[in-house]
């Protein structure tokens, strides 16, 4: 499930040096599943455990979340690819963390992949 997959990039992130991670409140969560703290900078990371590509919309969703929380860095990540509209955020500051970034989180941190092929996009 979506809850499952923030938990388990929730300790990814501890893994990989991220301090003070929360996910969030499902409900009104403002787009932002989990933030985290690293190297001085405020984290607002958007999970999307899709099978295919994420939009744009989980884009805006972060930057949106990132505002809302006062977060320096606005994040998606999913263990897929983005869509060509999805690089968009590179103009907005928006980072994404597709599937071969996750897998080096994942080597990092010694965990096994969370991948569920049905993922969250069929919802």
């Amino acid at each position: 499930t979506g809850f499952e997959f923030e938990e388990y990039m929730a300790q990814v992130l501890r893994d990989n040096g991220f301090r003070h991670v929360e996910v969030t409140v499902e409900c009104g969560d403002q787009g932002v599943d989990i933030l985290a703290v690293r190297g001085g900078k405020t984290y607002a990371i958007q999970c999307k455990n899709y099978a295919g590509a994420v939009g744009n919309t989980a884009v805006q969703e972060a930057y949106t979340g990132a505002e809302y929380y006062g977060c320096d860095i606005p994040v998606v990540v999913c263990p897929t690819d983005f869509t060509i509209g999805a690089g968009v955020a590179e103009s907005t500051g928006v980072e994404l963390w597709d599937g071969e970034r996750l897998s080096h989180m994942m080597r990092v941190s010694g965990r096994r992949p969370h991948h569920d092929p049905s993922r969250d996009d069929e919802l």
